[in-house]
């Protein structure tokens, strides 16, 4: 059985996790988790991170309706970081757009790749 003690997490108890569409492959957003939250993700089915500014943990989607439903779980070869691929329901970032990475830095410019939904 799989122990999420077994993971390497930050002197503050917590571990990066990138949420990735498991169709498209597209990177979706980052956030961290503690052991709890990857064994209440792991545990539910509903991707649960922790939210370092609330002190507290973040189902993705339990206000917005914005889901994250767990379809695998990887750990990377050094334990450090984590890999979700998912099943999102409407857009994973708070700016209501799909992907937290909507910025690219070209010649030096930021440009703005979508706008929000």
């Amino acid at each position: 059985m799989f122990d999420p003690a077994s993971l390497t997490y930050d002197a503050n108890g917590l571990i990066p996790c990138i949420a990735q569409d498991h169709a498209t492959g597209e990177v979706l957003m980052f956030a961290w988790m503690n052991a709890d939250a990857v064994a209440q993700t792991l545990e539910t089915g509903r991707v649960t991170y922790w939210s370092r500014s609330r002190g507290a943990f973040w189902v993705k989607g339990e206000t917005s309706g914005h889901v994250q439903k767990l379809v695998d779980l990887r750990i990377d070869c050094d334990r450090d970081c984590l890999l979700a691929l998912v099943d999102q329901t409407g857009p994973a970032c708070h700016t209501n757009r799909r992907s937290c990475f909507y910025t690219a830095i070209r010649a030096g410019e930021e440009i703005e790749l979508t706008q929000p939904l």
